[in-house]
């Protein structure tokens, strides 16, 4: 018997078993009205209503939505009622600007796009057939439908979310996650760490990015609790904590930096300490911040390594009984690789040092990009991009990007991308864009630049160029001035020579990108 596998089996579960528990709080201080408290059969009623609402705006299946929203229990909400209606949801990082959402939204083709309320106006230019503004405008076209949504026949090979990631081109390109890949991952994510009814997961990664790594479907499955949070501030982090008796969250490096930071200076004992389980990627944090998190915090610290084309769990590395006995520097240490393997999931490391996954995770492919989809696949095997080697317990270690891509904050930047924008500048002859180690943000982004001759321009004045056609996570934090760039006899920029001076004595690596 094959039963196919969709995002709505996590959330049928959670209304059958769990449908009177409170399932999910929303985020009590936001611009649109805050859904509250509400129970999984609560939530399943919204997911159905949004799917017949979309069946009366004549939006089909295989059809898109867009949601350009931060963090808020109507997104959740939206993973199952358009995916598990046979749609494709679409969600884009807020961070973007308005050039790099309008891009996203047409590239998809979205019939529709929702659009958080706080951006509104940031957003104007935005448009699809139908926008709506997330709150009462949207609720009253998609949560308050009453009627029974059209039945979808289930596949599990159907696209279920596209979601866009920067690569080394200027243009994002739109992973293709099916059903089957995200139910796998949330499956295989949620067993490895341990999550259960119990379970009370605080929101503190975007659900944006590869559909916050698949948490809000494993935690819904299992009926565990679901703790919305806006913005990221370390001392809120805490602060939630400590109200919900939170267990689990996930997060990059900057997040980890935060709470810590906070919890120096927080007065009493520390919130969650010998209960919750943190879980990082984005860019690996220091040995002393791993360490800190088990000396300060008292949280276990979990690490994972993937992209959004792998939705995103390819490896984890998560304390074992052999690192019961160390020091915690030691166990620190040991807790820094990316991990070993995913179960379902096989890497090798090609002659080059590319690292290579197989896995039901890997993605259907790239969205109307089927060249770029054909070489990322190419012989049966997803090609990361990403440089890295297997040591004999199967741990993998990533040792640079191939890419080039800069991973600050949790967040891929292009690096063509930005120098793309930095050439537009008249001044500017040369330039070569690299990531350079930063303690809170993993890595920052800084620009080499060599001037046209007789021109003249500052720091200051580039890195308002970029500001003005870029998002700001994606502009240099500082620009250097050089006579010339290290090139190859064929003209190509060397920036593994650029880095060099910077990463000194430092093992340059990444976790989950994307």
């Amino acid at each position: 018997m094959r039963v196919p596998l969709t995002v709505n089996d996590f959330l049928d579960r959670a209304a059958l078993v769990y449908g009177s528990r409170v399932g999910v709080i929303d985020e009590p201080d936001q611009p649109a009205p805050s859904l509250g408290a509400l129970t999984y059969q609560q939530v399943q009623t919204l997911a159905r209503s949004h799917a017949a609402a979309l069946d009366a705006l004549g939006i089909g299946v295989g059809e898109r939505v867009a949601i350009v929203s931060h963090n808020a229990a109507r997104l959740l909400v939206a993973l199952f009622g358009v995916s598990g209606s046979g749609r494709i949801l679409v969600p884009v990082n807020f961070r973007l600007n308005a050039a790099e959402v309008e891009y996203i939204v047409e590239h998809s083709g979205a019939r529709m796009v929702l659009v958080d309320p706080e951006l509104d106006d940031a957003l104007a230019a935005v448009t699809a057939e139908h926008r709506l503004v997330i709150g009462r405008e949207s609720d009253d076209v998609l949560l308050s439908n009453e009627a029974e949504p059209r039945p979808w026949d289930p596949d599990e090979d159907a696209t279920a979310t596209i979601n866009y990631t920067s690569g080394t081109t200027a243009r994002p390109k739109g992973v293709q996650l099916t059903h089957r890949n995200l139910w796998i991952n949330a499956a295989v994510f949620g067993w490895q760490l341990g999550i259960c009814d119990r379970d009370v997961y605080l929101h503190t990664l975007p659900m944006f990015h590869c559909n916050g790594w698949g948490l809000p479907y494993a935690v819904t499955g299992m009926g565990g609790s679901h703790i919305v949070l806006r913005r990221v501030d370390g001392a809120e982090i805490l602060r939630r904590i400590d109200a919900h008796g939170v267990t689990a969250l996930n997060g990059a490096p900057t997040v980890v930096s935060a709470i810590i930071d906070a919890a120096k200076v927080w007065e009493g004992p520390i919130p969650g300490r010998g209960r919750v389980r943190i879980t990082v990627a984005g860019a690996p944090p220091p040995t002393r911040t791993i360490e800190e998190v088990e000396t300060v915090l008292g949280w276990e610290f979990v690490q994972i390594y993937g992209l959004t084309e792998t939705a995103p769990l390819l490896t984890m590395n998560r304390s074992r009984s052999e690192l019961d006995a160390m020091q915690s520097g030691e166990r620190a240490s040991m807790l820094g690789r990316a991990g070993a393997p995913a179960l379902g999931v096989r890497l090798a490391v090609d002659d080059e040092g590319e690292v290579l996954a197989r896995s039901n995770v890997v993605m259907d492919g790239y969205w109307e990009q089927p060249d770029a989809s054909a070489s990322a696949l190419a012989e049966g095997w997803f090609h990361t991009g990403d440089g890295g080697t297997l040591d004999d317990e199967g741990y993998l270690t990533i040792s640079d990007r191939k890419k080039d891509v800069i991973i600050s904050g949790g967040e891929n930047v292009s690096s063509i991308e930005v120098e793309d924008c930095l050439f537009s500048h008249p001044a500017v002859a040369e330039v070569a864009v690299i990531g350079i180690p930063h303690d809170r943000w993993g890595e920052t982004v800084i620009a080499l630049v060599v001037l046209a001759p007789g021109a003249e321009a500052d720091g200051p004045a580039l890195i308002e160029h970029c500001r003005e056609h870029l998002a700001h996570y994606k502009c240099p934090t500082a620009i250097e001035f050089r006579d010339e760039l290290a090139r190859t006899a064929t003209g190509k920029l060397q920036k593994f020579r650029l880095r060099e001076p910077y990463w000194a004595g430092l093992e340059r690596s990444a976790t989950v990108g994307g």
